[in-house]
């Protein structure tokens, strides 16, 4: 039995062109065309601004770190009490520690009530009847705040 083995070359990081080579000294692999706007030889300078653009904004690409999951419902231990608490993102991007569990609505101050989404997210509820539940924010309830 014998196995073929296809080697396919790399493309190039900033125009697309395949046949490109590793340029160590940028971390990307790189076509001729494009390694010599980077590098830049005697018989070039100055380099054009649109033959090292494409380079630079795939060096770009390359150093951008990959985003971080999300930490939706990851617990959290208050530093200042110990208790401990789910963080959840709220409708406009910032994050806050919610406690476990529901209380009624009818014990807990208009602006101190808190509805966690079937997707996480925390949203500041309104208005509420005495019948509902809702969540509350481990920062309004810590004990040793």
């Amino acid at each position: 039995m014998t196995t073929t083995t296809t080697h396919v070359s790399p493309v190039c990081a900033a125009c697309e062109t395949p046949g490109a080579e590793w340029s160590a000294p940028l971390g990307m692999p790189l076509c001729a065309a494009c390694t010599t706007a980077a590098v830049g030889t005697p018989d070039r300078d100055p380099v054009r601004l649109g033959d090292i653009l494409p380079v630079t904004a795939a060096s770009l690409r390359a150093s951008i770190p990959a985003p971080r999951p999300p930490r939706t419902g990851s617990l959290m231990t208050c530093r200042f009490c110990g208790a401990r608490a789910r963080w959840h993102r709220t409708v406009h991007g910032r994050w806050v520690a919610m406690e476990p569990g529901e209380r009624p609505a009818a014990g807990v101050p208009r602006g101190e009530r808190w509805y966690v989404a079937g997707d996480g997210t925390a949203v500041q509820l309104r208005g509420a009847l005495p019948s509902d539940t809702c969540r509350v924010s481990h920062f309004s309830v810590c004990t040793a705040r």
